[in-house]
């Protein structure tokens, strides 16, 4: 899907260790006193990774580059909906990237992204019902048992 998708690349496409540990190198080095752009590189970086606990970790330092930098606000939405969509927080990726879509309609990265969120939520709709239909297919026929048992008592 990400293939049909050019602008969304990025959602598949972590840095490599070596310069992942830059970042967390650099971000480090500055302790305390972290710069909001270490910051957001760093958080960019972890958002980008495969490992769940770096994207949460990324999604973390983003929210609060968003609620403390207001300036900052609008290069966090993007990797904010990005860090939501690949952790599954769907809805909170959508608020994001519909924020940026508000305020740039014609950003291609955040319309592939939309696209992205739209049919992974589809998908997993799907599943959903496939699973209650399981759900409810098992139930009739434990019932339709039970009531078979019973009658011939």
């Amino acid at each position: 899907m990400v293939a049909e998708l050019p602008y969304a690349l990025d959602a598949e496409t972590p840095l490599n260790s070596n310069e992942l540990d830059v970042l967390r190198s650099q971000y480090e080095k500055e302790g305390e006193m972290v710069g909001i752009q270490t910051k957001f590189n760093y958080a960019w970086g972890l958002v980008k990774s495969t490992n769940r606990n770096d994207q949460q970790l990324g999604v973390r330092l983003l929210s609060d580059i968003f609620r403390h930098s207001p300036e900052r606000r609008r290069e966090c939405l993007y990797y904010l909906a990005l860090g939501n969509y690949k952790l599954g927080s769907f809805a909170d990726a959508r608020r994001y990237n519909d924020l940026l879509l508000e305020r740039e309609p014609s950003n291609m990265q955040a319309a592939n992204l939309r696209q992205l969120i739209d049919d992974k939520v589809a998908k997993e709709g799907l599943m959903g019902v496939a699973i209650l239909s399981g759900v409810g297919i098992a139930a009739g026929v434990v019932g339709a048992f039970i009531m078979r048992n019973a009658k011939k008592r």
